[in-house]
């Protein structure tokens, strides 16, 4: 029988966006390695190298090439933090299948945020970094930045419990609850809130506010949230693990194998991101220059994130050391302007998004 990692051939990427990154992305990542060993969130050196080893200075530059570079460096700090803190209280560790010890350390972990003197952080040091965060971005950023970052936070963090919950209970959830799970469980929300301050323009709440405008944002970053499957898919059949995954929805509750789920995730995928492609389109022309410089950075946001994943340790670590020429082939950055599936309507397996393709005929 063919391993399933043989099997696995990782597909080009629909994303007709040219790639871009930050001028000061060195000058960015140096200040931000400083900032993680000032803050101490690691254990050890083998874990300090795997959290500067996420290359998150290099993945926010990607999505705010045009950034400011103080901003910049303050989102890369909590991409940092996010995935440190993925990585040892949501994806791994003990409260990786325990919903109520989650819940209750991600309720100190939001109320950092939302009110920065109000938790003891002295014996956490993720409870500190956040809180370093909290205050260096009231300094940066407007109080409406702060506020949307900060709803999108507990967007994430609630979406992280759901899951979590789900790997309690062992239960695999059905496609049109883990599109709405990962949706959130991404991380996007928060990422492209920062985005606006990464940016240093805040776009009024009658542009930000606006359904097709919140259409595009989650298209844009579902499509993201979606690519990640991908990556992870891999590393995680090297692994001998796989979890709750686009692919291993599909195979579990659509019968498929691995083959046909593949083709079916990027179909999906590729849907999402051609609507993301138009409803950027249609809002262009009446954008304000915020607006522009967010929706545009969206965009960057999606590409910004195939190329760093494609490169970064980890998701690219595990391939066997062995691994032939045709191996490396499944790493190589490569997009395609053309898409696996140009269906127009919206996937009638998932009612939970139909609302977006809504928005293409009742713009503004």
């Amino acid at each position: 029988m063919t391993d399933p990692r043989e099997r696995f051939q990782m597909p080009p990427f629909y994303c007709p966006i040219e790639p871009a990154l930050h001028p000061e992305v060195d000058m960015i990542e140096k200040r931000a390695i400083a900032w993680i060993d000032k803050v101490g969130i690691y254990d050890d050196e083998a874990q300090r190298s795997r959290v500067i080893g996420t290359n998150s200075a290099e993945f926010f530059s990607r999505f705010a090439p045009g950034g400011i570079d103080d901003n910049v460096l303050l989102a890369a700090q909590w991409v940092y933090w996010g995935f440190a803190f993925d990585d040892v209280r949501c994806d791994r560790g003990p409260l990786s299948d325990r919903p109520d010890r989650f819940v209750q350390v991600a309720g100190r972990v939001q109320r950092v945020l939302e009110a920065p003197h109000s938790v003891d952080t002295a014996e956490d040091p993720y409870l500190g970094a956040l809180h370093d965060i909290g205050l260096t971005m009231r300094e940066l950023a407007t109080p409406t930045q702060v506020r949307r970052f900060i709803d999108a936070h507990r967007a994430w963090l609630h979406a992280v419990a759901w899951q979590i919950g789900n790997q309690a209970r062992n239960e695999m959830p059905g496609l049109d609850d883990y599109i709405t799970m990962r949706l959130g469980s991404c991380g996007g929300f928060p990422t492209m809130a920062l985005l606006e301050i990464g940016n240093g323009a805040e776009v009024p709440d009658s542009e930000m506010d606006h359904p097709t405008v919140r259409a595009a944002t989650e298209a844009a970053l579902l499509t993201a949230g979606l690519d990640n499957d991908l990556h992870s898919y891999r590393r995680e059949l090297q692994q001998q693990h796989t979890d709750q995954n686009i692919i291993n929805v599909l195979i579990r509750h659509e019968g498929h194998d691995l083959q046909r789920a593949l083709l079916e995730a990027v179909g999906l995928r590729d849907r999402i991101m051609q609507l993301y492609l138009r409803l950027h389109a249609q809002l262009l022309p009446q954008a304000s220059d915020a607006l522009r410089t967010y929706l545009t950075c969206l965009g960057r946001g999606i590409r910004g994130n195939i190329d760093w994943a494609l490169r970064v340790p980890r998701y690219t670590d595990s391939t066997p050391p062995e691994a032939s020429a045709p191996e490396a082939q499944h790493r190589r950055p490569t997009c395609t302007d053309t898409p696996s599936d140009d269906t127009a309507g919206p996937p009638s397996a998932v009612p939970s998004i139909a609302w977006w393709w809504d928005r293409v005929q009742h713009h503004r």
